[in-house]
């Protein structure tokens, strides 16, 4: 299959590209800044990313771009435009100001390929330090802002004549990120028109092709996976069960801190897609092993430890198991790296399997993002309120409440949500959409090591208050605080505040990520 090869120099918004390039039905892969896959034929361009770092930095990246400069076509955004006019001779330099925020396009050549389409003052987004000054021999600039000269330039031959005629083109703008509001034309331009994409990445052709590889991938195989009622290893168990059907055993751990109802939903909304499905209630033993226990990274490393022991033991009984199936995803595999070459982040759902398992790994989503794997789903048929689930921390409420977990704290919390979450679903926006689908996350939060002081009828009460969060996001690398209506905010605070024991107060989360985080712990 065709793909195009996205080098990542650590910009935050490297997988932001991969998902654009994605929404054009082209496959994609986001590599580090060094591996370029020599050799590889199904590779039809080239993307170069942005980078947190200067062209100038001794020990920035700077790799070397001869196995495919000149042979296929280059992008290059950012820190990849710059690098580019870096390492072919041309000039960058420190800028008198930092170029942040909207700029405009007030000089466009709307005949070369890469801008067809465009309009003359066209919004793009800059985010850099340094600025290109002098571009390379050879090449021709072919947009400019106000500010920035050299905002984007092309060559046909950047070798020169006869050593490579794949022509290179630069920005120094993201067109990746919705603030350069024809950014995807931009790319649609690079990927389908320059690159010659067929287009043929589809959630239909991804299913069809999946299942045929799990069947010669698995054969006769028994396999076992663990679900966590999110939509990723949800629709990963749908995909299993499309192809070896009976044979993939799914184990589904209720560690006591899930949402109201949840264990009972999930296992009903399971069995009903034809799972094959054992459910665990392990709960006693969590809440025990938490006891006393007010770190969250103390809460996370035993709830993690608990899970493995209980999941372990659950699957041991299935004796002719021989893979161990995961929702991993796409962004969960992305390396981010230092200046260094080492790993900085790692996903929990890529650390390995427990030595003693003696299974092989099965990840039949790991090339999808988020938005992919809900598309896969309704390719699926699964019902829609699985699919569209919001994420949930793998620790659950744990990680939602202040301070040391116990029964009586999760119950307050659970109703908290319950009525939350619940109106989330039933209002209707004036646009039609429930706020629930609005939204990319949503929660309540127990601030269980607060008191506050609050009247109920004729009495004093001296209980806790809770915290809502809802935020907006697109992958969840940035979010923003929803703005949900005040009648809303009224008339569930009003019932939190009525219905659930131990509650008096309700506050609302109005922090971005950054700085904050999505959930408080």
């Amino acid at each position: 299959m065709q793909k195009i090869i996205i080098l990542d120099f650590g910009s935050q918004t490297t997988q932001l590209i991969g998902r654009r390039v994605r929404e054009l039905d082209t496959f994609c892969e986001i590599l580090p800044y060094n591996k370029f896959p020599v050799g590889d034929d199904s590779v039809i361009g080239v993307i170069l990313s942005g980078s947190p770092f200067s062209v100038h930095d001794p020990e920035g990246f700077k790799p070397d771009l001869t196995p495919f400069l000149g042979k296929i076509p280059v992008l290059g955004i950012c820190y990849g435009a710059q690098y580019l006019s870096y390492s072919l001779g041309g000039k960058v330099e420190k800028s008198d100001s930092r170029e942040y925020g909207r700029a405009h396009l007030q000089s466009v050549d709307t005949t070369n390929p890469l801008f067809k389409g465009f309009e003359i003052g066209s919004q793009v987004w800059m985010s850099h330090g340094d600025t290109i000054t002098a571009i390379p021999d050879g090449f021709e600039v072919i947009g400019s802002t106000n500010d920035v000269k050299n905002a984007a330039y092309w060559s046909p031959s950047p070798l020169g004549e006869g050593r490579g005629e794949a022509s290179v083109w630069a920005v120094q703008f993201h067109p990746e990120v919705f603030h350069t509001l024809q950014g995807k034309q931009l790319l649609q331009n690079f990927v389908v028109d320059i690159c010659g994409s067929k287009q043929e990445w589809s959630a239909a052709s991804f299913v069809d092709s999946t299942v045929a590889e799990l069947k010669a991938q698995l054969g006769d195989d028994r396999v076992i996976l663990g679900l966590s009622g999110g939509v990723d290893s949800s629709v990963a168990a749908v995909l299993l069960n499309r192809a070896i059907g009976n044979r993939l055993t799914c184990i589904f751990v209720d560690h006591g801190m899930l949402r109201k109802n949840e264990f009972t939903q999930v296992m009903d909304d399971y069995r009903c897609l034809g799972l094959n499905v054992i459910g665990v209630d392990a709960s006693q033993k969590f809440f025990s092993d938490l006891a006393g226990v007010t770190d969250p990274e103390q809460k996370r490393k035993i709830i993690g430890r608990d899970f493995v022991e209980v999941f372990n033991a659950e699957a041991r009984k299935i004796t002719d198991a021989r893979w161990l199936a995961q929702g991993t995803i796409y962004p969960d595999r992305i390396e981010s790296l230092n200046i260094t070459g080492k790993v900085i982040k790692s996903h929990h759902n890529v650390g390995g399997l427990p030595k003693e398992m003696h299974l092989q790994l099965c990840e039949p989503l790991k090339w999808l993002f988020k938005d992919e794997v809900r598309r896969v789903g309704r390719q699926l048929g699964m019902p829609e309120h699985l699919i569209t689930r919001h994420p949930f921390p793998g620790p659950g409420l744990a990680v939602r409440i202040l301070g040391d977990i116990t029964p009586e704290k999760v119950r307050i919390l659970q109703d908290a949500d319950d009525i939350y979450i619940r109106g989330l679903r039933e209002y209707v926006d004036t646009d039609g959409e429930t706020l629930y689908n609005k939204v990319w996350q949503a929660g309540a939060i127990l601030l269980s090591t607060v008191r506050s002081v609050g009247v109920m009828g004729d009495e004093r009460t001296y209980e806790h208050p809770v915290a809502l969060r809802a935020v907006t996001s697109t992958d969840a690398m940035t979010a923003d605080w929803a703005h949900l209506p005040y009648d809303f905010m009224a008339r569930v605070s009003n019932e939190i505040i009525n219905k659930v024991r131990g509650v008096n107060r309700v506050c609302y989360d109005i922090s971005s990520k950054p700085p904050a985080t999505i959930e408080w712990e």
